[in-house]
């Protein structure tokens, strides 16, 4: 059973940076697309990043610029940098994998937790 653990979260201040993990075990992770989700209270769960198995990158708007996602498939694992952080992306951040017709591969995870202040 494929697991996935998010972490790499914490609080910082506004225009600082973090960089988050997230690594798979149980799945054949060197084929897969992966991405990064948030979400904060009150909200729908918003698509930040996803990265091809070959390494194509795509970036939702509001992040675009500012956040790079990544990946090392010798470590089942997923990045995403986090630069000029600014209170409107604090949220819970998960890992996927999004597959066709806008569902996901894997269960979720715990997400991790992060908090901008200004």
């Amino acid at each position: 059973q494929v697991r996935l653990v998010e972490s790499g979260g914490g609080l910082v201040q506004a225009g600082g940076s973090l960089r988050l993990s997230c690594q798979a075990s149980g799945s054949i992770f060197r084929l897969t697309t992966m991405g990064w989700y948030r979400q904060a209270p009150g909200n729908q769960r918003e698509e930040v990043a996803t990265i091809s198995s070959g390494g194509t990158a795509n970036y939702g708007d509001s992040v675009k610029g500012r956040f790079t996602i990544s990946r090392d498939n010798a470590k089942n694992t997923v990045y995403l940098q986090m630069n000029s952080l600014k209170p409107e992306d604090a949220a819970n951040y998960y890992c996927n994998s999004p597959v066709v017709g806008g569902y996901y591969r894997y269960a979720w995870g715990q997400g991790t937790q992060v908090t901008v202040s200004s």
